[in-house]
Protein backbone atom coordinates (compact mmCIF):
# COMPACT_ATOMS: atom_id res chain seq x y z
CA UNK A 1 0.00 0.00 0.00
CA UNK A 2 1.36 3.33 -1.09
CA UNK A 3 2.22 5.58 2.39
CA UNK A 4 3.38 9.23 2.69
CA UNK A 5 4.11 11.22 5.58
CA UNK A 6 3.34 15.00 5.90
CA UNK A 7 2.79 17.30 8.79
CA UNK A 8 -0.58 18.10 8.05
CA UNK A 9 -3.25 16.59 6.15
CA UNK A 10 -6.06 18.46 4.97
CA UNK A 11 -8.64 16.75 3.08
CA UNK A 12 -10.74 19.02 1.06
CA UNK A 13 -9.40 22.23 -1.25
CA UNK A 14 -11.93 24.94 -1.18
CA UNK A 15 -12.06 28.06 1.17
CA UNK A 16 -11.25 26.22 4.47
CA UNK A 17 -8.83 23.70 3.85
CA UNK A 18 -6.57 26.37 1.37
CA UNK A 19 -6.85 29.11 4.25
CA UNK A 20 -5.54 26.28 6.18
CA UNK A 21 -2.96 25.44 4.03
CA UNK A 22 -1.48 28.82 3.71
CA UNK A 23 -1.40 29.49 7.25
CA UNK A 24 0.27 26.03 8.10
CA UNK A 25 2.70 25.70 5.65
CA UNK A 26 4.37 29.08 7.18
CA UNK A 27 6.87 26.17 9.07
CA UNK A 28 4.93 22.98 8.28
CA UNK A 29 4.58 20.12 5.34
CA UNK A 30 0.92 20.33 4.18
CA UNK A 31 -0.98 17.84 2.38
CA UNK A 32 -4.35 18.82 0.25
CA UNK A 33 -6.02 16.48 -1.13
CA UNK A 34 -9.61 16.78 -3.44
CA UNK A 35 -11.79 14.25 -4.39
CA UNK A 36 -11.82 15.66 -7.87
CA UNK A 37 -10.75 18.63 -9.47
CA UNK A 38 -8.79 21.08 -6.73
CA UNK A 39 -11.22 23.66 -7.60
CA UNK A 40 -14.53 21.06 -7.94
CA UNK A 41 -16.11 22.20 -4.41
CA UNK A 42 -18.94 24.44 -3.18
CA UNK A 43 -16.15 27.41 -2.80
CA UNK A 44 -15.97 27.18 -6.68
CA UNK A 45 -19.66 27.97 -6.75
CA UNK A 46 -20.32 30.69 -4.96
CA UNK A 47 -21.89 33.66 -5.95
CA UNK A 48 -23.03 36.12 -3.16
CA UNK A 49 -20.47 37.20 -1.41
CA UNK A 50 -18.46 37.01 2.10
CA UNK A 51 -20.61 39.31 5.52
CA UNK A 52 -18.19 41.32 6.87
CA UNK A 53 -18.76 45.01 8.92
CA UNK A 54 -17.03 46.99 6.69
CA UNK A 55 -19.42 50.24 6.76
CA UNK A 56 -18.95 53.09 9.18
CA UNK A 57 -22.97 52.99 9.98
CA UNK A 58 -22.56 48.81 11.13
CA UNK A 59 -21.87 47.07 14.09
CA UNK A 60 -20.56 44.13 15.12
CA UNK A 61 -23.44 43.93 17.19
CA UNK A 62 -25.83 44.34 14.43
CA UNK A 63 -24.33 41.27 12.53
CA UNK A 64 -23.88 39.68 15.70
CA UNK A 65 -28.16 39.86 16.10
CA UNK A 66 -28.87 39.15 12.48
CA UNK A 67 -26.97 36.38 12.93
CA UNK A 68 -28.86 35.05 15.69
CA UNK A 69 -32.02 36.31 14.59
CA UNK A 70 -31.79 33.65 11.29
CA UNK A 71 -30.55 31.01 13.28
CA UNK A 72 -33.96 31.20 15.82
CA UNK A 73 -31.74 31.17 18.94
CA UNK A 74 -29.93 28.18 17.95
CA UNK A 75 -26.57 29.42 17.44
CA UNK A 76 -24.13 29.50 20.40
CA UNK A 77 -23.37 33.67 20.76
CA UNK A 78 -19.92 32.94 21.85
CA UNK A 79 -18.96 31.46 18.19
CA UNK A 80 -21.12 34.17 16.29
CA UNK A 81 -19.12 37.20 18.20
CA UNK A 82 -16.11 35.32 17.43
CA UNK A 83 -16.36 34.90 13.56
CA UNK A 84 -18.29 38.07 13.15
CA UNK A 85 -15.03 40.05 14.98
CA UNK A 86 -12.74 37.91 12.65
CA UNK A 87 -14.43 38.89 9.57
CA UNK A 88 -12.93 42.34 8.62
CA UNK A 89 -9.62 40.79 9.15
CA UNK A 90 -10.50 37.44 6.71
CA UNK A 91 -11.33 40.21 4.36
CA UNK A 92 -8.19 42.06 4.48
CA UNK A 93 -6.08 38.93 4.30
CA UNK A 94 -8.13 37.42 1.17
CA UNK A 95 -7.41 41.50 -0.70
CA UNK A 96 -3.77 41.05 -0.43
CA UNK A 97 -4.23 37.46 -1.69
CA UNK A 98 -5.16 39.48 -4.98
CA UNK A 99 -9.23 39.11 -4.52
CA UNK A 100 -10.77 41.74 -6.84
CA UNK A 101 -13.45 42.94 -4.77
CA UNK A 102 -16.06 45.18 -6.39
CA UNK A 103 -14.86 48.32 -5.85
CA UNK A 104 -17.62 51.32 -3.89
CA UNK A 105 -19.86 53.41 -6.32
CA UNK A 106 -19.51 56.11 -4.02
CA UNK A 107 -16.50 58.69 -3.60
CA UNK A 108 -14.75 57.35 -0.35
CA UNK A 109 -16.30 54.12 -0.37
CA UNK A 110 -13.63 50.77 -0.83
CA UNK A 111 -15.50 48.55 -1.83
CA UNK A 112 -18.92 47.89 -3.05
CA UNK A 113 -21.11 46.61 -0.21
CA UNK A 114 -24.40 44.94 -1.44
CA UNK A 115 -27.39 43.60 0.91
CA UNK A 116 -29.06 39.95 1.12
CA UNK A 117 -31.43 38.31 3.38
CA UNK A 118 -32.24 38.74 6.63
CA UNK A 119 -28.98 41.34 7.24
CA UNK A 120 -30.13 44.33 8.28
CA UNK A 121 -27.30 46.41 6.90
CA UNK A 122 -25.04 46.54 3.55
CA UNK A 123 -22.35 44.69 4.30
CA UNK A 124 -21.49 41.59 1.58
CA UNK A 125 -18.20 42.08 0.05
CA UNK A 126 -18.45 40.51 -3.43
CA UNK A 127 -16.58 39.94 -6.82
CA UNK A 128 -19.85 40.76 -9.07
CA UNK A 129 -21.62 37.40 -8.89
CA UNK A 130 -19.01 35.26 -8.72
CA UNK A 131 -17.39 35.57 -5.44
CA UNK A 132 -16.59 32.07 -4.73
CA UNK A 133 -14.73 31.46 -8.15
CA UNK A 134 -12.33 34.84 -7.38
CA UNK A 135 -11.86 33.09 -4.06
CA UNK A 136 -10.69 29.88 -5.13
CA UNK A 137 -8.59 31.41 -7.84
CA UNK A 138 -6.50 33.12 -5.88
CA UNK A 139 -6.14 30.93 -2.68
CA UNK A 140 -4.67 28.27 -5.61
CA UNK A 141 -2.58 30.75 -6.48
CA UNK A 142 -1.10 31.35 -2.90
CA UNK A 143 -0.93 27.38 -2.20
CA UNK A 144 0.39 26.42 -5.42
CA UNK A 145 3.62 29.20 -4.77
CA UNK A 146 3.84 27.51 -1.77
CA UNK A 147 6.77 25.05 -1.71
CA UNK A 148 5.53 22.90 2.09
CA UNK A 149 2.05 22.55 0.09
CA UNK A 150 1.39 19.65 -2.21
CA UNK A 151 -1.78 19.60 -3.98
CA UNK A 152 -3.68 16.49 -5.21
CA UNK A 153 -6.48 15.78 -6.88
CA UNK A 154 -8.27 12.47 -7.42
CA UNK A 155 -7.77 11.11 -4.11
CA UNK A 156 -11.48 10.22 -2.64
CA UNK A 157 -11.17 9.85 1.51
CA UNK A 158 -12.42 6.26 2.41
CA UNK A 159 -11.80 6.57 6.11
CA UNK A 160 -9.94 8.49 9.03
CA UNK A 161 -6.68 6.32 10.52
CA UNK A 162 -6.95 6.36 13.86
CA UNK A 163 -4.99 4.47 16.80
CA UNK A 164 -7.70 1.37 16.25
CA UNK A 165 -5.29 0.85 12.59
CA UNK A 166 -2.21 0.89 14.38
CA UNK A 167 0.24 -2.23 14.57
CA UNK A 168 -0.73 -1.92 18.52
CA UNK A 169 -4.11 -0.69 19.12
CA UNK A 170 -4.47 2.41 22.16
CA UNK A 171 -7.85 3.37 22.92
CA UNK A 172 -7.73 6.84 22.55
CA UNK A 173 -9.40 7.82 19.17
CA UNK A 174 -6.09 9.92 17.61
CA UNK A 175 -6.25 10.29 14.23
CA UNK A 176 -3.18 10.11 12.35
CA UNK A 177 -4.68 10.82 8.48
CA UNK A 178 -6.63 9.03 6.43
CA UNK A 179 -7.13 6.03 3.47
CA UNK A 180 -8.21 7.44 0.40
CA UNK A 181 -8.78 5.72 -3.28
CA UNK A 182 -6.46 6.86 -5.60
CA UNK A 183 -8.73 7.20 -9.02
CA UNK A 184 -5.79 6.73 -11.09
CA UNK A 185 -3.84 3.79 -9.82
CA UNK A 186 -7.32 2.47 -8.55
CA UNK A 187 -5.94 1.30 -5.43
CA UNK A 188 -6.05 2.55 -1.96
CA UNK A 189 -3.35 5.05 -0.18
CA UNK A 190 -2.66 5.55 2.92
CA UNK A 191 -1.99 9.71 4.02
CA UNK A 192 -0.44 10.13 7.47
CA UNK A 193 0.66 13.49 9.61
CA UNK A 194 0.70 14.87 13.08
CA UNK A 195 -2.84 16.41 12.55
CA UNK A 196 -5.33 16.03 10.07
CA UNK A 197 -8.01 18.54 8.82
CA UNK A 198 -11.46 18.18 7.68
CA UNK A 199 -12.75 20.79 4.85
CA UNK A 200 -15.00 18.25 3.07
CA UNK A 201 -18.02 20.54 2.74
CA UNK A 202 -21.79 19.44 3.02
CA UNK A 203 -23.89 17.35 2.40
CA UNK A 204 -26.06 18.76 -0.57
CA UNK A 205 -25.83 15.29 -2.87
CA UNK A 206 -28.15 13.80 -0.13
CA UNK A 207 -31.20 15.50 -1.84
CA UNK A 208 -33.06 15.11 -5.30
CA UNK A 209 -32.82 18.66 -5.64
CA UNK A 210 -29.78 21.00 -4.24
CA UNK A 211 -27.71 23.54 -5.53
CA UNK A 212 -24.38 21.53 -4.46
CA UNK A 213 -21.16 20.19 -6.55
CA UNK A 214 -21.75 16.51 -7.58
CA UNK A 215 -19.12 16.07 -4.72
CA UNK A 216 -21.26 17.33 -2.17
CA UNK A 217 -21.57 13.92 -0.54
CA UNK A 218 -21.10 14.07 3.36
CA UNK A 219 -17.95 12.09 3.51
CA UNK A 220 -16.49 14.07 6.45
CA UNK A 221 -19.71 14.05 8.41
CA UNK A 222 -19.70 10.29 7.92
CA UNK A 223 -15.83 9.58 8.34
CA UNK A 224 -15.88 11.60 11.18
CA UNK A 225 -18.95 9.64 12.93
CA UNK A 226 -17.84 6.08 12.00
CA UNK A 227 -14.31 7.58 13.71
CA UNK A 228 -16.12 8.83 17.05
CA UNK A 229 -17.28 12.25 16.71
CA UNK A 230 -20.10 13.75 17.61
CA UNK A 231 -22.49 15.74 15.09
CA UNK A 232 -25.22 17.96 16.20
CA UNK A 233 -28.03 19.44 14.40
CA UNK A 234 -27.94 17.58 11.11
CA UNK A 235 -31.86 17.97 10.40
CA UNK A 236 -30.90 21.34 9.84
CA UNK A 237 -30.70 21.26 6.10
CA UNK A 238 -31.10 24.87 4.35
CA UNK A 239 -32.93 25.30 0.98
CA UNK A 240 -31.67 28.04 -0.74
CA UNK A 241 -34.90 29.76 -2.26
CA UNK A 242 -33.71 30.33 -5.77
CA UNK A 243 -32.60 28.00 -7.86
CA UNK A 244 -33.32 27.67 -11.76
CA UNK A 245 -36.05 25.97 -12.87
CA UNK A 246 -34.64 24.37 -16.19
CA UNK A 247 -35.15 21.03 -17.31
CA UNK A 248 -31.54 20.46 -19.23
CA UNK A 249 -29.57 22.56 -16.66
CA UNK A 250 -29.45 21.76 -13.31
CA UNK A 251 -28.57 23.00 -9.58
CA UNK A 252 -28.03 26.64 -11.05
CA UNK A 253 -28.44 28.85 -8.00
CA UNK A 254 -29.99 32.39 -8.49
CA UNK A 255 -28.21 34.37 -5.73
CA UNK A 256 -29.35 36.04 -2.59
CA UNK A 257 -28.05 39.12 -3.85
CA UNK A 258 -30.67 39.67 -6.91
CA UNK A 259 -33.64 40.28 -3.91
CA UNK A 260 -31.19 42.36 -2.17
CA UNK A 261 -30.90 44.48 -4.57
CA UNK A 262 -34.58 44.56 -5.27
CA UNK A 263 -35.79 41.75 -7.02
CA UNK A 264 -39.81 40.17 -6.29
CA UNK A 265 -40.64 36.84 -6.06
CA UNK A 266 -44.34 37.02 -8.36
CA UNK A 267 -46.70 34.33 -9.05
CA UNK A 268 -46.47 33.46 -13.00
CA UNK A 269 -49.26 34.39 -14.96
CA UNK A 270 -52.10 31.70 -15.48
CA UNK A 271 -53.00 31.32 -12.43
CA UNK A 272 -54.87 33.71 -10.07
CA UNK A 273 -52.88 36.48 -8.44
CA UNK A 274 -50.56 35.82 -11.51
CA UNK A 275 -48.01 38.50 -11.65
CA UNK A 276 -48.27 39.80 -8.30
CA UNK A 277 -45.81 39.38 -5.65
CA UNK A 278 -46.41 37.39 -2.19
CA UNK A 279 -43.97 37.42 0.05
CA UNK A 280 -45.69 40.59 1.70
CA UNK A 281 -48.51 37.93 2.69
CA UNK A 282 -46.01 35.71 4.45
CA UNK A 283 -43.45 38.21 6.24
CA UNK A 284 -43.01 42.05 6.72
CA UNK A 285 -39.05 41.70 5.78
CA UNK A 286 -40.76 40.39 2.42
CA UNK A 287 -38.06 39.61 -0.23
CA UNK A 288 -35.12 39.91 2.38
CA UNK A 289 -36.47 37.69 4.75
CA UNK A 290 -34.35 34.73 5.65
CA UNK A 291 -34.15 32.00 3.60
CA UNK A 292 -36.31 29.42 5.69
CA UNK A 293 -38.65 31.71 4.96
CA UNK A 294 -38.82 32.27 1.77
CA UNK A 295 -38.36 28.81 1.14
CA UNK A 296 -41.33 28.09 2.65
CA UNK A 297 -43.35 30.78 1.10
CA UNK A 298 -42.02 29.85 -2.39
CA UNK A 299 -43.00 25.24 -1.62
CA UNK A 300 -46.74 27.17 -0.07
CA UNK A 301 -47.21 28.86 -3.24
CA UNK A 302 -46.14 26.30 -5.54
CA UNK A 303 -48.19 23.01 -3.62
CA UNK A 304 -51.11 25.41 -3.31
CA UNK A 305 -51.36 26.28 -6.93
CA UNK A 306 -49.92 22.96 -8.55
CA UNK A 307 -47.06 25.39 -10.07
CA UNK A 308 -43.66 24.02 -11.19
CA UNK A 309 -41.94 27.19 -10.73
CA UNK A 310 -42.72 31.01 -9.53
CA UNK A 311 -41.02 33.60 -10.33
CA UNK A 312 -38.34 35.91 -9.74
CA UNK A 313 -38.25 39.16 -11.30
CA UNK A 314 -35.66 42.36 -11.56
CA UNK A 315 -36.41 43.29 -14.66
CA UNK A 316 -37.86 46.69 -13.56
CA UNK A 317 -34.58 47.85 -12.58
CA UNK A 318 -32.32 49.75 -15.11
CA UNK A 319 -30.87 47.16 -17.51
CA UNK A 320 -27.26 48.47 -17.04
CA UNK A 321 -27.60 48.51 -13.42
CA UNK A 322 -28.37 44.36 -14.08
CA UNK A 323 -25.68 43.47 -16.34
CA UNK A 324 -23.14 45.28 -14.09
CA UNK A 325 -24.66 43.47 -10.67
CA UNK A 326 -25.41 40.39 -12.02
CA UNK A 327 -22.98 39.25 -15.37
CA UNK A 328 -22.52 35.76 -14.64
CA UNK A 329 -26.49 34.58 -13.99
CA UNK A 330 -27.07 37.27 -16.81
CA UNK A 331 -24.85 35.74 -19.23
CA UNK A 332 -25.59 32.01 -18.56
CA UNK A 333 -29.79 32.84 -18.43
CA UNK A 334 -29.09 34.49 -21.96
CA UNK A 335 -28.02 31.37 -23.24
CA UNK A 336 -30.93 29.87 -22.47
CA UNK A 337 -33.05 32.17 -23.91
CA UNK A 338 -33.88 34.48 -20.88
CA UNK A 339 -33.30 37.84 -21.04
CA UNK A 340 -33.34 38.94 -16.87
CA UNK A 341 -33.28 42.54 -17.91
CA UNK A 342 -36.54 42.14 -20.00
CA UNK A 343 -37.80 39.04 -18.41
CA UNK A 344 -38.61 37.01 -14.95
CA UNK A 345 -36.63 33.61 -14.19
CA UNK A 346 -38.20 30.77 -13.43
CA UNK A 347 -37.25 29.43 -9.83
CA UNK A 348 -37.60 26.82 -7.09
CA UNK A 349 -36.29 26.11 -3.41
CA UNK A 350 -33.82 23.67 -3.52
CA UNK A 351 -31.25 22.30 -0.56
CA UNK A 352 -28.42 24.59 -0.55
CA UNK A 353 -26.20 24.35 2.94
CA UNK A 354 -25.81 21.45 5.76
CA UNK A 355 -26.02 23.86 8.56
CA UNK A 356 -25.64 20.96 10.82
CA UNK A 357 -22.07 19.02 11.14
CA UNK A 358 -19.30 17.34 12.80
CA UNK A 359 -19.08 19.19 16.70
CA UNK A 360 -16.04 21.65 16.71
CA UNK A 361 -14.65 24.43 18.88
CA UNK A 362 -13.20 27.91 18.79
CA UNK A 363 -9.96 26.14 17.56
CA UNK A 364 -11.90 24.10 14.94
CA UNK A 365 -11.10 21.06 17.09
CA UNK A 366 -13.21 17.86 16.86
CA UNK A 367 -13.72 14.96 19.36
CA UNK A 368 -11.28 13.30 18.57
CA UNK A 369 -7.37 14.10 19.39
CA UNK A 370 -5.46 15.34 15.81
CA UNK A 371 -8.56 15.58 14.22
CA UNK A 372 -9.52 19.81 12.96
CA UNK A 373 -12.50 20.55 10.56
CA UNK A 374 -13.80 23.46 9.15
CA UNK A 375 -16.03 24.94 7.20
CA UNK A 376 -19.36 23.29 5.97
CA UNK A 377 -18.69 19.85 7.07
CA UNK A 378 -18.90 21.32 10.86
CA UNK A 379 -21.54 22.68 13.41
CA UNK A 380 -19.20 25.52 15.32
CA UNK A 381 -22.48 27.00 16.34
CA UNK A 382 -22.46 29.68 14.14
CA UNK A 383 -25.51 29.51 12.21
CA UNK A 384 -27.48 27.48 14.24
CA UNK A 385 -30.98 26.35 12.75
CA UNK A 386 -30.47 28.51 9.82
CA UNK A 387 -27.48 30.24 7.77
CA UNK A 388 -27.58 33.33 7.30
CA UNK A 389 -26.75 34.88 3.65
CA UNK A 390 -22.78 35.19 3.22
CA UNK A 391 -21.69 33.78 6.15
CA UNK A 392 -20.38 30.49 5.13
CA UNK A 393 -17.19 31.23 3.30
CA UNK A 394 -16.62 33.63 6.22
CA UNK A 395 -16.81 30.47 8.28
CA UNK A 396 -14.38 28.74 6.37
CA UNK A 397 -11.72 31.58 6.42
CA UNK A 398 -12.07 31.80 10.28
CA UNK A 399 -11.97 28.51 11.30
CA UNK A 400 -10.10 27.08 8.69
CA UNK A 401 -6.77 29.80 10.42
CA UNK A 402 -8.04 28.95 13.66
CA UNK A 403 -7.45 25.25 12.91
CA UNK A 404 -3.92 26.13 11.72
CA UNK A 405 -3.39 28.36 15.13
CA UNK A 406 -3.94 25.87 17.31
CA UNK A 407 -1.98 23.29 14.96
CA UNK A 408 1.22 25.70 15.17
CA UNK A 409 0.64 26.48 18.85
CA UNK A 410 0.72 23.22 20.11
CA UNK A 411 2.82 21.12 17.64
CA UNK A 412 5.26 20.03 20.04
CA UNK A 413 2.76 18.22 21.51
CA UNK A 414 1.29 15.91 18.84
CA UNK A 415 2.65 12.66 18.79
CA UNK A 416 4.23 11.07 15.16
CA UNK A 417 2.12 8.43 13.57
CA UNK A 418 2.49 5.31 14.46
CA UNK A 419 3.33 1.92 12.19
CA UNK A 420 -0.52 1.26 10.50
CA UNK A 421 -2.05 -1.80 9.51
CA UNK A 422 -2.00 -1.71 5.27
CA UNK A 423 -5.24 -1.67 3.67
CA UNK A 424 -6.83 -5.11 2.62
CA UNK A 425 -7.46 -5.52 -0.84
CA UNK A 426 -7.06 -9.13 -1.49
CA UNK A 427 -10.30 -10.27 0.64
CA UNK A 428 -12.93 -8.38 -1.91
CA UNK A 429 -13.54 -8.92 -6.07
CA UNK A 430 -14.75 -6.41 -8.42
CA UNK A 431 -18.88 -5.94 -8.41
CA UNK A 432 -20.73 -7.10 -11.68
CA UNK A 433 -23.88 -5.13 -10.41
CA UNK A 434 -22.42 -1.60 -9.77
CA UNK A 435 -25.89 -0.25 -11.56
CA UNK A 436 -27.44 -1.63 -8.30
CA UNK A 437 -25.43 1.57 -6.40
CA UNK A 438 -26.96 4.01 -8.50
CA UNK A 439 -30.45 2.53 -7.85
CA UNK A 440 -29.87 3.41 -4.41
CA UNK A 441 -28.06 6.32 -5.05
CA UNK A 442 -31.41 7.79 -6.75
CA UNK A 443 -33.62 6.28 -4.24
CA UNK A 444 -31.89 8.19 -1.17
CA UNK A 445 -32.39 11.41 -3.03
CA UNK A 446 -35.69 10.34 -3.72
CA UNK A 447 -36.89 9.52 -0.16
CA UNK A 448 -34.70 12.36 1.95
CA UNK A 449 -36.31 15.12 -0.63
CA UNK A 450 -40.02 13.65 -0.59
CA UNK A 451 -39.72 12.98 3.12
CA UNK A 452 -37.18 14.69 4.90
CA UNK A 453 -37.94 18.11 2.71
CA UNK A 454 -38.61 22.11 3.36
CA UNK A 455 -42.15 20.41 5.20
CA UNK A 456 -41.63 17.01 7.33
CA UNK A 457 -43.99 14.78 9.41
CA UNK A 458 -43.43 11.97 12.00
CA UNK A 459 -44.93 9.86 9.69
CA UNK A 460 -42.64 11.35 6.49
CA UNK A 461 -39.58 10.90 8.81
CA UNK A 462 -40.43 7.22 10.01
CA UNK A 463 -40.81 5.56 6.08
CA UNK A 464 -37.52 8.04 5.27
CA UNK A 465 -35.80 6.04 8.60
CA UNK A 466 -37.42 2.52 7.03
CA UNK A 467 -36.18 3.06 3.83
CA UNK A 468 -32.42 3.92 5.23
CA UNK A 469 -32.85 0.97 7.60
CA UNK A 470 -33.29 -1.89 4.24
CA UNK A 471 -30.40 0.40 2.09
CA UNK A 472 -28.14 0.41 5.07
CA UNK A 473 -28.21 -3.58 4.79
CA UNK A 474 -27.31 -3.80 1.20
CA UNK A 475 -25.06 -1.46 1.22
CA UNK A 476 -23.27 -2.82 4.13
CA UNK A 477 -23.12 -6.29 2.16
CA UNK A 478 -21.51 -4.50 -1.40
CA UNK A 479 -19.03 -2.50 0.63
CA UNK A 480 -17.85 -6.01 3.17
CA UNK A 481 -17.51 -8.23 -0.50
CA UNK A 482 -16.20 -6.28 -2.81
CA UNK A 483 -13.55 -3.73 -3.96
CA UNK A 484 -14.12 0.24 -3.41
CA UNK A 485 -14.99 2.30 -6.14
CA UNK A 486 -15.58 5.65 -5.86
CA UNK A 487 -19.51 5.32 -6.68
CA UNK A 488 -19.32 2.72 -3.85
CA UNK A 489 -17.68 5.21 -1.56
CA UNK A 490 -20.00 8.31 -1.64
CA UNK A 491 -22.68 5.73 -1.52
CA UNK A 492 -21.60 4.78 2.21
CA UNK A 493 -21.68 8.20 3.39
CA UNK A 494 -24.51 9.33 1.98
CA UNK A 495 -26.23 7.10 3.73
CA UNK A 496 -24.53 7.72 6.58
CA UNK A 497 -25.35 11.29 6.61
CA UNK A 498 -29.02 10.51 5.78
CA UNK A 499 -29.75 8.29 8.76
CA UNK A 500 -28.10 11.02 10.82
CA UNK A 501 -30.30 13.41 9.23
CA UNK A 502 -33.53 11.34 9.74
CA UNK A 503 -32.45 10.59 13.30
CA UNK A 504 -31.68 14.19 13.99
CA UNK A 505 -34.82 15.07 13.18
CA UNK A 506 -37.45 12.59 14.87
CA UNK A 507 -35.81 14.03 18.09
CA UNK A 508 -36.89 17.89 17.72
CA UNK A 509 -40.26 17.87 19.10
CA UNK A 510 -40.81 21.39 17.45
CA UNK A 511 -40.98 23.81 14.52
CA UNK A 512 -37.25 25.89 14.72
CA UNK A 513 -35.80 27.19 11.67
CA UNK A 514 -35.07 25.18 8.90
CA UNK A 515 -36.97 22.23 10.74
CA UNK A 516 -40.17 22.69 9.79
CA UNK A 517 -42.92 20.24 11.30
CA UNK A 518 -46.56 20.00 10.52
CA UNK A 519 -46.72 17.87 13.63
CA UNK A 520 -44.92 20.11 15.99
CA UNK A 521 -45.58 23.58 14.29
CA UNK A 522 -44.50 25.57 17.41
CA UNK A 523 -41.12 26.50 18.72
CA UNK A 524 -40.46 25.34 22.07
CA UNK A 525 -39.27 28.40 24.90
CA UNK A 526 -35.95 26.25 24.95
CA UNK A 527 -33.21 26.30 22.22
CA UNK A 528 -31.40 22.88 22.42
CA UNK A 529 -28.79 21.55 20.23
CA UNK A 530 -29.80 18.22 18.78
CA UNK A 531 -26.51 16.25 19.48
CA UNK A 532 -25.96 12.87 18.47
CA UNK A 533 -23.25 10.47 20.23
CA UNK A 534 -21.84 7.99 18.41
Amino acid sequence: MPTTTHDVIIIGSGAAGLTAAINLAQDRKVLVLAKGALDGGSTNWAQGGIAAVLDAGDSFEAHVEDTMVAGAGLNDRATVEFVVSEAPAAIERLAKLGVPFNAGEDFGDRWHLTREGGHSHRRIVHVDDATGHAVQVALLKAARANPNITLIDDLIAIDLITSRHGERYSGDGHVWGVYAFNKKTKHVDALLGKATILCTGGAGRTYLFSTAPRGATGDGIAMAWRAGCRVSNMEMNQFHPTCLYNLEVKNFLITEAVRGEGGHLKLPPGVPGGGERFMPRFDPREELAPRDVVARAIDHEIKRLGLDYVHLDISHKPPEFVRQHFPTIYARLLDLDIDITKEPIPVVPAQHYTCGGVVIDLDGRTDLPGLYAAGEVTESGLHGANRLASNSLLECFVFGEAAAKHIRRHWDELPAPPPIRPWDESRVTNSDEEVIVQHNWKEIRRFMWDYVGIVRTTKRLERAQHRVALLAQEVDDYYGNFRVTPDLIELRNLLEVARLVVRSALHRKESRGLHYTLDYPDMLEKAVDTVLTP
